[in-house]
Formats: C-alpha cells, sequence, structure tokens
C-alpha cells in the first residue's frame, strides 16, 4: 500500500508514502557516481549518475525503495501484488532483477524520454536479492519536470503507459485506475450549480459540496482518485517553502492512521514516512510515521564523484516543540 506523487511548482517535487505494517531498516541513501553497483546478468554500474533515496542497506547495496538521480529524474516502485509478473532470462534482453532497476536506470538516464528508449530491451526477470530477501511484487513511476510514466511489468508482458495524473498507487493496473477516474469527471473544487432539479431550491449550505463523492477510505483505488483529485486542484506559490509545504500536505491526504486499516494477518498498515525529493536541486525531504517534523539530507551537500555509500538513519521519535 503506498502512493507516489509527481509536482511541480518553480522545481521538480517527486516523492511518495511507504505504507506498510513494519520497517526494514530504511535509510536516506546517497549513492555517489563512482559506487560501484554491481549487476546479475551484466557488467557492474562502475560510473553512473548519483542519486539520493531511501533504501534498505543489505551486503553493502541499497535496494532503493524510491529515489531521483543529479538530473532530476525520480522513480519509485510501488507494491503490485497478485498482477507483477517477472519473467525467465531472455536471450538479447537487458535482464534486470526487480531490485537492481531503480539503479539501473537511474544510473544512466537524465530524463523520461531516455528511460523510453532504455526499456525497449528490458527484461525484468525473477531473480531475488537473496533467500532471505524474496521477490517483491512491485510497479514503477518515473518522472520529470515534463512527463511521467509507469512501468508494469505483468504475463501480458511489459507495459509503459504515460501518466498524464502524475502519481501512482496500487492495484489494479494502472490503465484501468486511470479508466475509473471517468467516474469522478463531476467533482469540482468549487460548489457549482444546482444541475439536480432546476424545480427544487437547493441551498449551498457549506463549502466543499463541489467534491460530495470523493472517497475517503484508503484502498488504492480510493487512494488514486483522491491523490488524482487534490494534486490536479493544487494551488501553490513557487518558493521551495511553501512548495515542500504543499507537498506534504498532498501526501497526507492519503495517509494511513494506525488503526484503520488492517492486514489479514492483525497487523495495522501505516504510512512509516513520507517523502518529497526536489529533484531538481537533490534535496530529500522526509517525515516519519512518528516524527511529523520535516528532515532534509541535501544530495549537493555529499562528494558526487566519491565510492562510499553515504546513508543516514531517520529521526523517528517525536520532536515537540513546547512554546511555554
Amino acid at each position: 500500500m503506498c502512493t507516489a506523487l509527481s509536482y511541480r511548482t518553480r522545481d521538480h517535487y517527486f516523492g511518495r508514502n511507504l505504507d506498510l505494517d513494519t520497517s526494514y531498516g530504511e535509510k536516506v541513501c546517497i549513492m555517489p557516481r563512482n559506487f560501484p553497483f554491481p549487476l546479475r546478468t551484466k557488467e557492474a554500474l562502475e560510473t553512473h549518475y548519483a542519486m539520493i533515496g531511501m533504501a534498505t542497506v543489505a551486503d553493502g547495496l541499497p535496494l532503493f525503495y524510491e529515489a531521483a538521480n543529479e538530473c532530476g529524474l525520480g522513480m519509485a516502485g510501488l507494491n503490485f501484488p497478485g498482477n507483477a509478473w517477472y519473467s525467465p532470462e531472455r536471450p538479447g534482453a537487458d535482464n534486470i532483477a526487480p531490485y537492481e532497476l531503480i539503479p539501473w536506470i537511474l544510473g544512466q538516464c537524465g530524463s523520461v524520454k531516455e528511460a523510453r528508449s532504455l526499456l525497449e530491451r528490458l527484461c525484468i526477470i525473477d531473480r531475488p536479492f537473496s533467500p532471505s530477501l524474496p521477490l517483491a511484487s512491485l510497479h514503477w513511476m518515473l518522472s520529470d519536470a515534463e512527463e511521467s510514466i509507469v512501468l508494469e511489468a505483468t504475463k501480458a508482458g511489459l507495459q509503459v503507459y504515460d501518466d498524464p495524473v502524475r502519481l501512482l498507487t496500487n492495484n489494479p493496473p494502472f490503465d484501468y485506475q486511470m479508466f475509473h477516474l471517468n467516474n469522478y469527471r463531476r467533482l469540482n473544487a468549487r460548489s457549482g450549480d444546482n444541475s439536480f432539479s432546476p424545480d427544487l431550491d437547493l441551498q449551498v449550505y457549506c463549502q466543499g459540496l463541489g467534491a460530495v463523492g470523493l472517497p475517503g477510505d484508503v484502498s488504492s483505488m480510493s487512494r488514486f482518485v483522491r491523490a488524482a483529485f487534490v494534486s490536479q486542484n493544487s494551488v501553490c506559490a513557487d518558493g521551495e517553502d511553501a512548495s515542500v509545504s504543499q507537498f506534504f500536505h498532498l501526501l497526507r491526504s492519503v495517509e494511513m492512521v494506525r488503526g484503520a486499516c488492517r492486514t489479514e494477518s492483525g497487523q495495522c498498515d501505516i504510512t512509516v514516512y513520507t517523502c518529497c525529493i526536489n529533484a531538481t536541486q537533490g534535496r530529500y525531504y522526509y517525515t516519519t510515521y512518528d516524527n511529523s517534523r520535516i528532515s532534509c539530507v541535501d544530495l549537493r551537500k555529499e562528494s558526487l564523484d566519491g565510492r562510499e555509500l553515504r546513508t543516514f538513519e531517520l529521526t523517528r521519535g517525536p520532536q515537540i516543540l513546547y512554546q511555554n
């Protein structure tokens, strides 16, 4: 359960809610240009674009949940259970395991246009990182300042969709999510005129009546509709503080509160963290479930030409400003 979003004011912002019932020790990671990233079926990425994102570090390697590179291209992997399908290796293809996909694309591509070309030979293969870290069923969103696409590997093959709403949640497949938006075409941020009946004097008794029917539950289809509505109607100034604040507000509109969504095992899905990456400037902002204060790690304050992975522990506990 996750929601990813791309948003543009003066700069390009990219981020997501990670909604799970547990944490996997994730950290903010900076992978500099000369950090060697090994690939299962191809030569290692010895040199590549630098990138910053959230990752679990296993055997010294960052397994990115999402990241943005120094060129401003962002990419996130989101749960896609029951629909994701990974192939055996295919001769002549670029055979890439799911955990390799984000660094493989962000390491080589500076834009969505460049990524489209790279994807033409891609085969996402059924190779887990290790027996203790099995394959995750995922689909992916890629965004730059100009456009977004969605990548889905299913039994029907590798699908690449244009993403005009610049967001992604989970099931069902993306093309159905987009079609489902037709059911909400009459929603409006304004209250609007009475179209129910000209013979009835129906009153605008409060603000927000134009959005009656907007889903409020946390299912993936409902989050898709709600995130689309609030982001498409968003009004924001161009400055950094205003843009970052607005981005977090957009994702909070679809966040998960402990107890409101229980898994089959009885655990609670929560928004483990929310991130907002200024992909233009390389700044990674985040909050965690128990700490709503925004923290920031700046890609460009580190050596981009280094060879060592740089990691930052998350600030998880509450930080309350007592004013008296």
